[in-house]
């Protein structure tokens, strides 16, 4: 059930049975020479609508701008700074805490969002609990990062190994061939990568890895790869979702 293909009378009815809601986020930047620049949120979203899916729970419009300042040198990326994304994710729970939800449970696509989205969590607790909203003291907020389940992070190591890499991953790419087949793209990629740079700002992160790559080869992504990755994190953050569901 997707909350903007529904109408309130539908919402309304679902959280008789329900107060869980699952939002998908990611980031809109670079992922190389032949990774989408919308990887990070297509794949939050795919995932989200599986575990929708599957559990019956409701989900939010995706979060598709995150927190990506370090990759803004790069044509097309869009970051929001860590402040604008603190207020986004607040004013998400505060609109829908008012209408009845208390357990959000975030499915996200991108790593430079995870210190930011819990500093909202922390920010959203206490200013819900300043409004004095009826159910404050019952909202619940989980993050948990596709990429990060167990069963595709051992499917990742078995398939790619150390050309993993940790940013323009053949696995993300893989899950965006399977989403978006029509928008597959090829690069020559150099058998040189660079990793193990720390993160600075925009124009040091490009100086370092001057291609966008982060110690990855996406040219070893395939559809088919990416339907395994989709079905085994469909399946881990559905448990995943029940428990926090059911959890007190």
């Amino acid at each position: 059930m997707l909350l903007h293909l529904s109408t309130w009378t539908e919402v309304e009815a679902y959280l008789t049975q329900s107060q869980g809601i699952i939002l998908p986020i990611g980031s809109t930047e670079q992922h190389g020479p032949s990774g989408l620049i919308g990887t990070d949120a297509i794949c939050a979203e795919a995932i989200a609508r599986g575990v929708g899916d599957s559990t019956r729970a409701i989900v939010g419009p995706t979060i598709n701008v995150g927190m990506a300042l370090h990759h803004t040198a790069f044509p097309g990326s869009i970051s929001l700074r860590p402040s604008t994304l603190i207020l986004v994710i607040r004013d998400y729970l505060i609109s829908l805490t008012r209408a009845g939800f208390t357990k959000f449970f975030f499915i996200n696509g991108h790593g430079g969002n995870i210190a930011t989205l819990k500093a909202a969590f922390s920010e959203s607790y206490a200013v819900l609990s300043d409004l004095n909203l009826p159910n404050a003291d019952q909202v619940q907020c989980r993050l948990t990062n596709w990429f990060t389940c167990s069963s595709v992070q051992h499917l990742a190591r078995e398939l790619y190994g150390s050309q993993e890499g940790s940013h323009a991953t053949p696995s993300e790419v893989a899950l965006t061939q399977y989403v978006y087949p029509e928008a597959i793209k090829q690069a020559e990629l150099s058998p040189e990568v660079a990793s193990g740079h720390p993160i600075y700002g925009a124009a040091n992160f490009r100086q370092r890895y001057p291609d966008g790559r982060m110690g990855s080869n996406p040219n070893l992504a395939t559809p088919e790869h990416g339907r395994q990755f989709y079905e085994l994190a469909v399946k881990e953050l559905s448990n995943s979702y029940l428990q926090f569901l059911n959890s007190v």
